[in-house]
């Protein structure tokens, strides 16, 4: 009896550590943002001991928060197609390649991942400049007559994101692509389906788990990324993340700039969960 009572909570005793480190770090920061998004500001750098929903009632009816959630939502979401649409043929092509090229584009992909965000980000923005060298490179092959302003643009930050977050796509995608057995899609092609057909019906319904967890990661990464759109973005093009930085350091509101980043968290999951369970849906109709 000791001994089956023993076995039974030795999985839980040995993940005791993990999990209270897990607690402590992550849902008591939370709980007290929670906690502190209900209070109200009082203009003078202290809180009210009152709770309300002031903070969130603010952001709802003020049209310069939707503005701001609404592009974070289309840079989230032109972030993860472009990562998806770039990502996925990459790690497809890497897969067909032999040793010992394979490994060496996989680790220049995955080189990014070694650099700052913040020194990338830099470097893009040095070649997005009007007198950087993309702008350089386009007027020189005649495709525009002068500099595009790409800096302070949502186009200029989606680019960068892209850069920064395309290791994840990869890195999820080759995971699913290492489960798949090369001789399914030679036994497709030796039965008379096109190149297309195999890659409809037999590939990317095995990929597309890895798909859908590096879409995941790449929006949930690219929704809250802060360096990238603040350095790229400035100012004036302010996101979900920005916007919190801004209320907890510059005007001090720390309970609105709570209540934002709860309203982002939360509208992460709902998006995420609920594109996930669509596109599974809608894949098992097609498949």
């Amino acid at each position: 009896m000791d001994t089956s009572v023993a076995r039974r909570w030795a999985p839980w005793a040995l993940s005791a550590p993990a999990l209270i480190v897990f607690l402590v770090m992550l849902l008591a920061p939370l709980m007290l943002t929670t906690v502190l998004s209900f209070h109200t500001f009082d203009g003078i750098g202290t809180f009210s001991d009152d709770y309300s929903l002031h903070n969130y009632l603010e952001i709802i009816a003020d049209p310069y928060y939707h503005e701001i959630f609404l592009r974070t939502l289309g840079l989230a979401a032109g972030t993860t197609v472009l990562c998806v649409v770039f990502g996925v043929p990459e790690t497809l092509i890497l897969t067909r390649m032999r040793s010992p090229w394979r490994g060496f584009f996989l680790v220049i992909i995955l080189a990014p991942l070694l650099i700052s965000v913040v020194v990338r980000t830099l470097g893009w923005a040095i070649l997005m400049d009007n007198d950087g060298l993309i702008n350089y490179l386009l007027m020189l092959f005649g495709f525009i007559d002068e500099p595009t302003r790409l800096v302070f643009t949502i186009t200029g930050v989606v680019i960068a994101l892209t850069h920064v977050l395309i290791p994840f796509m990869v890195i999820s995608v080759w995971a699913s692509l290492q489960k798949l057995d090369p001789q399914m899609a030679q036994a497709g092609l030796s039965l008379g389906a096109s190149h297309f057909t195999v890659m409809r019906r037999v590939i990317l319904p095995q990929i597309l788990p890895g798909i859908l967890s590096g879409s995941i990661i790449v929006f949930a990464l690219s929704a809250s990324a802060f360096a990238t759109p603040a350095i790229l973005g400035g100012r004036r093009l302010k996101v979900a993340a920005t916007a919190a930085y801004d209320e907890f350091l510059s005007t001090l509101n720390w309970p609105l700039g709570a209540a934002i980043v709860l309203i982002l968290l939360v509208a992460n999951l709902v998006i995420i969960l609920g594109c996930n369970r669509l596109v599974e849906r809608r894949f098992k109709q097609v498949f």
